[in-house]
């Protein structure tokens, strides 16, 4: 794409319309499924397929939680019906209205705040004991700011969870990796905007499909342990849908 693009703009509108096209990411939890949650019978998800550990929440009742960058009602709900005093913070007003509607027709402790994930200036320092993010900065430039901003707001002893995509992903060509061949055409970091013409990625695509990035490891991982956190977990899971599934895995961590 040769021309310059709001990011942050064009990925709320993106957003906005993956909702409306019933993303699996923006489908609100039922109602049989928040009764279950009240009674502590629940599973989040960071990644496509494996729950988070029960063992990696910390106590629920009255807990603050920042769910970060993960509107759609797939994870804030649950722990608000699990007890907590949960906060919803999105790029895209539709993935909020999914928690909004959710709170309502539940009566659920939820507020919803829209804003880019790499600016958590609306928070003061401390203020939350967990903070939950799931695959979500996959959709920013540079997810260093992420890093910074979570432990700003992170209480000391407090934890965060956040799920990421292996990078190397985003290293193939993508014709050949449809057809089942791995061959490397991109370096890391990736970005839609760099790594592809703008006609590349609306042939591929579409015009509307949400802008994409790959970070380094050093980034991710690096970045977290650069910002103040301490790894003490970490799982892999799998995305069915993509090909190298069958060799590579995604990544998820628990810091504090």
């Amino acid at each position: 794409m040769k021309h310059k693009v709001d990011v942050t703009a064009f990925n709320k509108n993106a957003w906005n319309k993956e909702v409306e096209k019933g993303n699996e990411w923006t489908i609100p939890v039922s109602p049989e499924e928040i009764a279950e949650a009240r009674l502590g019978n629940f599973k989040i998800l960071l990644t496509p397929t494996k729950p988070v550990p029960s063992t990696w929440f910390p106590p629920l009742k009255d807990c603050r939680v920042l769910c970060l960058a993960s509107g759609g009602s797939q994870q804030g709900p649950f722990l608000a019906a699990a007890g907590a005093k949960v906060t919803v913070f999105d790029n895209s007003p539709r993935q909020l209205d999914q928690d909004k509607l959710v709170a309502a027709r539940e009566n659920l402790d939820i507020t919803t705040m829209e804003g880019d994930m790499v600016d958590l200036s609306a928070f003061a320092d401390f203020s939350f004991n967990f903070i939950v993010h799931p695959i979500s900065n996959c959709f920013i430039p540079d997810v260093l700011p992420v890093w910074k901003e979570a432990f700003r707001v992170l209480h000391p002893g407090g934890t965060m969870i956040s799920g990421f995509c292996n990078p190397i992903l985003d290293s193939f060509d993508q014709e050949l990796y449809d057809q089942g061949i791995f061959q490397v055409r991109y370096a890391l970091p990736y970005s839609d905007l760099t790594c592809l013409t703008e006609e590349e990625r609306t042939s591929r695509f579409g015009p509307d499909e949400p802008l994409e990035f790959g970070h380094t490891l050093q980034d991710q991982i690096g970045g977290q342990l650069d910002a103040g956190l301490y790894i003490i977990g970490f799982y892999e899971d799998v995305w069915e849908t993509e090909k190298i599934s069958e060799y590579i895995s995604i990544l998820s961590l628990p810091e504090r």
